[in-house]
């Protein structure tokens, strides 16, 4: 895919961290080749993470985003440090921005060692290098994968810090596969797709397109169909379908037409495998027949769309847990990068298939609701659990 195609959460995340007045936002500037963020002398200038999607030869496409500075102070200040803390959850790739004229602090040395908890691959940059004595040397850092002395003025650097980022996100190791590794060339997949009044004019939703990109990806066909005319889809094909994947609202309807040999599953559930951790999720299925009246569900969207009046996450979810359980849990809800920190007030946690969100964060929320003992599962795998068709979907994974 390119620049103008390529979704979001498939771009590496490359952020810039450091102190206020390190030089973060000129270096952004520098690297993008645009003014996109503010730059002055007063610490403190970026209050939020600013992002930019770009291409970065020979990796590909990328976001780029800029953080505020990780020493502010004040009670703003704190809500901006956490905001750098959330950046965090989702990068793929850090930039350490250190002050080439003061050296490396103690705020640089805790964001190394976040990053090194985290897993998190570090380039650290020192900055000001036109203020910088000529051939003088690069302070040790411990824990950072390369070090390079740019200067957001002269340039000196910026290109070795480009390369560099793209050789790192490169070794991040192959990507996953969302369908493709399921199916062989001349396979084909149905994919079930309604027309309701939730479906956006005009397009496909993202899961439906990544999907029917991976299917080709494949070397297999794509067969597109409403579940109005499923059964007739089936019934024209001369041989049974590879898989059917169908949207999870209409589970319920579509298990009942496909035939028990051909396997069904459905684009949420891909999403989980592909991005997220889909044995933990089923696992957190069943908390939803533990759920008892006051119990807090906490429904999670991984972006901010215009919601519908028969919205999924704030309609359809939670009438069809109350259907399931029999009691009246307590719901609240969150979307785009609002996911709490701490998830131990929540019985459970029901999350969309992510298909925004970079892998990294999507995997990071799952993990932390499982290290905090809070059990997590998915749209499509709860929609199936309710549905009793639970072992049924996950048959295509071998799970």
């Amino acid at each position: 895919m390119g620049l103008n195609d390529t979704p979001s959460g498939e771009r590496v995340q490359i952020a810039f961290f450091g102190v206020r007045n390190a030089g973060k936002s000129s270096l952004v500037n520098a690297v993008t080749g645009q003014q996109l963020a503010v730059v002055s002398d007063v610490a403190g200038t970026t209050t939020d993470p600013v992002r930019k999607a770009m291409e970065l030869l020979p990796l590909g496409p990328v976001v780029i985003v800029d953080t505020p500075g990780f020493d502010d102070e004040g009670a703003l200040g704190e809500l901006r440090v956490e905001a750098t803390r959330k950046v965090l959850a989702t990068c793929d790739v850090a930039v350490l921005v250190v002050d080439g004229v003061r050296g490396p602090c103690d705020a640089d040395r805790q964001l190394l060692s976040l990053f090194a908890e985290q897993g998190i691959p570090c380039v650290a940059a020192f900055s000001k290098a036109d203020l910088v004595t000529a051939g003088a040397g690069l302070p040790e850092l411990p824990g950072s994968a390369a070090t390079v002395r740019v200067s957001s003025v002269t340039g000196e650097g910026i290109s070795e810090l480009k390369e560099t980022l793209a050789r790192i996100g490169a070794e991040r190791g192959p990507e996953p596969q969302l369908i493709a590794d399921l199916l062989a060339p001349g396979d084909t997949v149905v994919l079930v797709v309604p027309i309701d009044s939730a479906a956006p004019k005009g397009r496909l939703i993202l899961p439906q397109q990544q999907t029917i990109r991976d299917v080709l990806e494949a070397g297999a066909s794509a067969l597109i169909c409403r579940d109005a005319e499923l059964a007739q889809t089936l019934a024209s094909l001369p041989t049974p379908p590879r898989m059917v994947v169908t949207d999870s609202q209409v589970f319920g309807r579509v298990a009942k037409v496909v035939p028990a040999d051909v396997p069904l599953t459905s684009f949420s559930i891909l999403f989980s495998r592909y991005k997220g951790d889909l044995a933990a999720q089923v696992a957190g299925a069943r908390a939803i027949d533990a759920l008892e009246d006051g119990s807090r569900v906490l429904i999670c969207e991984g972006c901010t769309h215009h919601r519908q009046c028969e919205d999924i996450g704030t309609v359809k979810m939670p009438r069809w847990v109350r259907e399931h359980s029999g009691v009246e849990p307590v719901f609240e809800f969150t979307s785009g990068g609002d996911f709490p920190l701490d998830l131990s007030p929540y019985d459970l946690v029901i999350h969309c298939g992510g298909c925004t969100l970079g892998a990294r964060a999507m995997r990071g929320r799952v993990a932390r609701a499982v290290e905090q003992g809070v059990p997590i599962t998915n749209y499509g795998v709860a929609i199936a659990h309710m549905h009793g068709i639970l072992p049924r979907v996950l048959k295509p994974f071998g799970l």
